[in-house]
């Protein structure tokens, strides 16, 4: 499990918790790095799921486990979950947070950003982020999408959006699938993977598929993965053991 993997996690990196990335209570990441850190950082920054109002970076270091022995940071992200944030502030906040890391960190080789199911959508957001306003440039060489939502316009008359009263025109501004050329401008050069998890839902699975094609037609570095025997949770749980499919992608 996610929390399990996360205390693991801290036993076999150097920890530093509760960083702050801006001036609100919930605008924190939590680092995980080698011992013996390289002079040439790779550094993921993961973005957690749970519908835009569950689960926090307090469950996400897992990822941690089997990539710090090798000489790669891991960075989990807070953010404001609703109903505390809408989903325009919790897009400003990753955006920030990969900003400030970026500041933090003179030597960061490469960022790579991993999002799951909402986190996927907010790591996609971060890809089509204009730097220019940010005084700084990520250099953001890779892009894991996992069982992501690109389009939340569906979202709208579901449940998911109680807590976050999203109009059609918030859905609209916030939904990657919209947002291509933006990301083409700002990110050309990040290798994106879109996965899925065999059991994933019709939705999830079409939401997918749909973005990668509308990556792929672009002209970006897209691939998608298929991940089998795995459902909408266990695709990132299992993200924790280093012979896993993905781990190894």
């Amino acid at each position: 499990s996610l929390p399990v993997g996360t205390q693991k996690a801290r036993t076999v990196a150097q920890t530093l918790f509760n960083v702050p990335y801006g001036e609100g209570e919930g605008e924190r990441v939590d680092v995980y790095v080698p011992s013996s850190p390289p002079p040439d950082l790779p550094l993921v920054i993961y973005i957690h799921g749970g519908y835009w109002q569950f689960l926090s970076k307090e469950e996400s270091g897992f990822m941690a486990v089997p990539l710090v022995p090798r000489g790669i940071a891991v960075v989990a992200v807070d953010y404001d979950i609703a109903p505390k944030g809408n989903m325009d502030l919790m897009v400003s906040q990753v955006r920030r947070s990969v900003a400030s890391i970026v500041q933090q960190y003179a030597n960061i080789s490469g960022v790579y950003l991993c999002g799951h199911s909402a986190g996927a959508q907010l790591a996609a957001m971060v890809l089509c982020t204009d730097w220019s306003q940010y005084n700084v440039t990520p250099n953001i060489k890779g892009a894991f999408l996992v069982s992501g939502v690109y389009d939340l316009l569906p979202i709208i008359s579901t449940y998911v959006n109680d807590p976050l009263k999203m109009t059609k025109e918030d859905a609209l501004r916030n939904s990657p699938g919209q947002l291509v050329s933006q990301l083409k401008t700002f990110s050309a050069g990040c290798e994106i993977v879109v996965a899925v998890a065999q059991h994933d839902s019709p939705e999830f699975r079409r939401q997918s598929l749909e973005y990668f094609k509308a990556l792929k037609s672009s002209g970006l570095k897209v691939s998608f993965e298929d991940v089998p025997n795995t459902d909408h949770f266990n695709v990132i749980e299992q993200l924790v053991d280093e012979d896993y499919y993905l781990t190894q992608v």
